[in-house]
């Protein structure tokens, strides 16, 4: 999201119910830092509420559709590197494993379950200020 306008971005952490958390390796062809883990998010359309946004997303990267659907809050999210200014509106989504799958490999190439104490590596830059905001336990 470049630009001189901040857009605003519906991210999504899915989670199992169980203590895992789905988390998305971008693919080469992602628009920022491929190879790295990160959560699911998209941006907001023009009339869309945020939950219907978060529907959208989850059925569109994961193919899968929400259990549950939590907001977390808000951060501003300012970048240098791309430039990029944007407001994300961040979500706990339960989703049943069992129904997730890869549904843009254009963007994700891989996608695993993991325990907050064992992350994959490289985290996306911006995962670890969006993790911080699950409650533990998770809703």
């Amino acid at each position: 999201m470049t630009g001189r306008t901040p857009q605003v971005s519906c991210v999504f952490v899915c989670y199992d119910g169980a203590g895992r958390l789905l988390l998305a390796r971008r693919a080469s062809g992602a628009r920022d830092e491929p190879g790295t883990w990160d959560t699911g998010a998209g941006a907001l359309e023009f009339g869309e509420t945020f939950e219907a946004a978060v529907g959208r997303e989850v059925a569109e990267e994961y193919s899968t559709t929400p259990l549950a659907v939590s907001l977390l809050g808000v951060r501003n999210v300012l970048r240098a590197d791309p430039p990029s200014h944007w407001v994300a509106v961040v979500f706990a989504v339960r989703v049943d494993p069992a129904t997730v799958a890869i549904g843009e490999p254009h963007k994700f190439d891989r996608l695993g379950w993991f325990t907050r104490d064992a992350l994959p590596a490289p985290l996306h830059s911006q995962l670890p200020a969006t993790l911080a905001m699950l409650p533990d336990p998770l809703p």
